[in-house]
């Protein structure tokens, strides 16, 4: 009796011995795995959440995360605005959920902060920009170059003439921090 409750318990323990390496391997292979996913491949899993953004110089955004390129993300609000963040820019993400998505053959993750930046130019939208160390500035892009956005400045509430641009702004891409257009 003695001897089969002993090989009962070494057989039991022999077993949790296994099943702890297995699990120990397994929580292994996880850690490698989560260490391998990016800021933009979490972003990517939480397309079409609404989520809270903050970002250097400007107030936090609340808003549907709606797209996520290769180096920026779009925000739509319940205001009918949208927020184009370049990701260097970002200081914290709220209320992900627990997915990623790489971005494998997504056009969407091809098309960087450049392309959309141009084809804001493209449409003349007024914009407000917020760049880093100073306050908003209000305008229309007119060129985006290889690293830096030229913007006409003037009222929001102004098409942009002549008459209304009081200054022409070139702001290094690197100090762009958020992009609003309504």
């Amino acid at each position: 009796m003695r001897w089969d409750a002993l090989f009962a318990d070494l057989e039991s323990q022999f077993e949790a011995l296994q099943d702890s390496d297995l699990y120990g391997e397994v929580a292994d292979r996880i850690r490698a795995e989560v260490g391998k996913i990016t800021v933009l491949d979490r972003l990517r899993g939480a397309v079409d959440t609404v989520v809270r953004v903050e970002v250097q110089d400007a107030d936090p955004i609340r808003g549907l995360l709606s797209r996520v390129g290769k180096d920026c993300l779009l925000i739509e609000t319940e205001r009918y605005e949208e927020w184009l963040i370049p990701v260097e820019a970002l200081v914290a993400v709220h209320r992900l959920g627990p997915w990623a998505e790489p971005a494998v053959g997504a056009v969407e993750g091809k098309l960087g902060l450049a392309h959309l930046l141009r084809g804001i130019a493209r449409d003349r939208s007024p914009v407000t920009l917020f760049c880093s160390g100073g306050g908003p500035v209000t305008g229309t892009i007119d060129r985006v170059g290889a690293d830096f956005v030229e913007i006409a400045e003037h009222p929001l509430d102004a098409p942009r003439r002549r008459t209304e641009v009081y200054n022409v702004r070139l702001v290094p891409t690197q100090a762009l921090r958020a992009l609003r257009r309504r």
